[in-house]
Parts: structure tokens; sequence; C-alpha cells
């Protein structure tokens, strides 16, 4: 419940990846917090979801994530042992593509910059030690053993009922309509069941941060999204002990993968899947004969015995900004407002220190954590 002047401390909007983890951190401060999520805890709208998310050490994007993926790993193993869920799942990971290339070339960089244990293998090596890949020859990869995946639709949920168990009000099918600044400095947050008043905002709307900050316009663009699911023709190759997580650069583009895990199939996704920019109240969320084709072909060359029948077919969202890395800070003239967004495909491993650091700043206007470089003023 709100606080004795009918006002909570912190407005949650958003209770997805970074929603729920914002409000689970808040409310273990002693924040009186409220979450609002426009459809059901979890859903399958926005980008959330999916069953499985990579997770991993080595990280090509830039080595300055390395220190939040070291803090993470920690967040998500605490949350699994006070929830009992099951939500990391460690079964290795390759980032594998020409010697040159970055994704093969910067893992390797923050491996040797952060003394992260790592191996290097020849594209043969790597279909010796797991037979599910097909690599062409040239390629090389970088085998870290912590990698894997979390389960993002558990993590949701173990973040939503620590959050409730800590005095949270978390509130489903409630749309927000915006917010306002209100004469003391505060927020008062307009929806179709009403409006509420808190000191500070949290927004985590993922694809529709941007119809809540005039100042994500154009810096937090989404994008539609595919994932497939394949029948493995050879089972025995793409379960999590034998078939680590992936990500690889190949002349087709770059994509990622996963092993086998509730789903009948190989999981596997093509960053910018068709270029589609969209709006994420108007797109078209059923997968089609174009999608399935796309990523077909590529899991037919690369992972041939992991390709036969098609076991499902799912859309999502990316929220790209223009350099792809992340979007933390306050909003300019509105420090009351803290913003999450443009995660650009690669966030969801993240969230649980993301959760810590949108804390940090809506209790005490700072973090620890190293995020210089998310900060709005560098599209200045």
């Amino acid at each position: 419940m709100s606080g004795t002047d009918g006002k909570y401390d912190a407005i949650v909007v958003g209770v997805g990846g970074m929603g729920s983890a914002a409000a689970y951190h808040l409310a273990r401060r002693g924040q009186d917090v409220l979450g609002l999520e426009r459809y059901d805890i979890p859903h399958t709208n926005g980008s959330s979801h999916g069953i499985t998310r990579i997770i991993r050490r080595a990280y090509y994007e830039h080595p300055s994530y390395v220190p939040l993926i070291e803090r993470a790993y920690d967040l998500w193993d605490g949350l699994e042992e006070e929830s009992g869920r099951s939500i990391i799942h460690r079964t290795g990971s390759i980032d594998a593509g020409p010697p040159d290339d970055p994704v093969f070339e910067g893992s390797l960089r923050s491996c040797k910059e952060h003394d992260i244990p790592h191996e290097v293998l020849t594209s043969a090596e790597l279909t010796d030690r797991f037979p599910g890949y097909r690599l062409p020859e040239e390629h090389k990869a970088l085998y870290q053993e912590d990698g894997g995946f979390v389960v993002p639709e558990q993590a949701i949920v173990a973040h939503t009922q620590a959050a409730q168990a800590a005095g949270a009000e978390i509130h489903a099918r409630t749309r927000v309509h915006g917010w306002t600044e209100t004469p003391d400095g505060g927020v008062r947050v307009e929806t179709d069941r009403g409006s509420y008043e808190a000191n500070d905002l949290v927004l985590a709307a993922g694809a529709w941060n941007y119809k809540l900050a005039d100042a994500l316009d154009g810096l937090a663009v989404p994008e539609r999204q595919v994932l497939s699911w394949f029948q493995p023709t050879s089972p025995a190759l793409f379960q999590p002990d034998t078939f680590p997580v992936w990500n690889l650069s190949v002349p087709e583009g770059r994509f990622y993968g996963f092993p086998v895990h509730d789903v009948p199939g190989m999981k596997l996704g093509k960053y910018h899947h068709r270029d589609e920019q969209i709006d994420p109240d108007e797109w078209d969320r059923d997968p089609n004969a174009e999608d399935e084709r796309v990523l077909r072909e590529f899991a037919e060359r690369y992972f041939p015995e992991g390709t036969g029948s098609t076991m499902g077919l799912a859309t999502c969202m990316f929220t790209n900004s223009p350099d792809e890395h992340f979007i933390i800070d306050s909003l300019p003239n509105h420090p009351q407002v803290t913003v999450a967004a443009g995660f650009s495909g690669h966030g969801f491993k993240f969230a649980s220190v993301i959760g810590e650091i949108l804390a940090d700043l809506t209790v005490d206007d700072e973090t620890d954590h190293p995020i210089d470089m998310f900060r709005l003023s560098r599209f200045d």
C-alpha cells in the first residue's frame, strides 16, 4: 500500500526483465513501491520472453560490460537461492567468427583484459568437442565454461514475488497513458485504472519507453525479431551438456542460439532479423514463411544435424539505441525519473544488476557501478 500521504516512494512502469528487478531492489531497500504492467506477468508481447536468454562472461560488445556481468551472475545465483527456482543454466558459451571479426576478437579481448578463463578453438577443434557445430574452416571460436542461459519467465516471476514479499505492490493489466511532474517535485502517473503519485519514477517499459519519455524518441527504437526452434535430427548433439550457447558471425549476418530446453528444438535467432523498425502497438506479431526461411537456411548450413522439423516460431522485440549500448540515466530536467532503455538485443542477462543500478539512481541519485558509457549525454 502507498504511504500515509497516499504517495508511493517509487513507481516502476513495466514489470518485465528490468522492471521486476528494479521493483525487487527498491522494495528490499525499504521503498514503498508500485509496479505497473500493461500485460500479464510474465507475458509474450514485448522483449522479456522466449524461454532462454544467453548469459556470458566473454563480452565482445565492449569490455566495460564485464564488471556488470560479474555482478549480474552473483545476483542471479542469489535470486535462484532465494526463490528456489531454476533461473540460470551453465552450458558454456561459444563466440565464433573470422579471426579479425568483432564477435571473436572482441570476446577474446574482454577475456584477456579481465582475466576470464577461456579457450580458443579452431573450427575443427570445436566440431571435435561439440559435434553439433559445422563452422567455416577459417573460423575461430572462444569457449568460456561459465556461459549459459537465463530463463526469463522464471526470472521475472522470481523478482516479482520477491518484490511482493518485501512489500511492493504490483498491478498487472494496467496501461500507463503518461505521467506529469507534481508541484512538489514528484510524479503523477495516469493509467486506465486511475492515477497514482510517487516521489520517483522508473521507466522500464521496453519498446514502449520512447512513448513515455520524449528524450528517448529516436534513441530507443523498437525492431521486430523472430525466434525459431528446430527439432534436431541428432538430438544427443544439442542438449545442454553437449551444445554450448553461441554467438556466431558469418557472411549471412550475426546469429545466436541455444541447446534444447523446454521446447523440443534447438533455438536460434538473427540479430536485426529483417531490419524491420516498428511501432510496438502496431506490428505483425505472427511469424511467416519468410521469417522461417531466413533462420532455416542459416541453420541447415552451420548446424545441419540440428535442423529438422520446425517445432516453433515466435516474435519478440529488440529496442535499439544508435550505438547499441544501453541507456541508463535520469531524464534531462526530470531528475526524479530514471530510464532503462535501448538494450539492443543483449540486455536481459544484465537485468539483475540493472535493477540494482536503477534502485541506486532512484534512492541515492548515483551508483558505484560503471555506467558512464550508458548516459544519455553521449548522444548530445
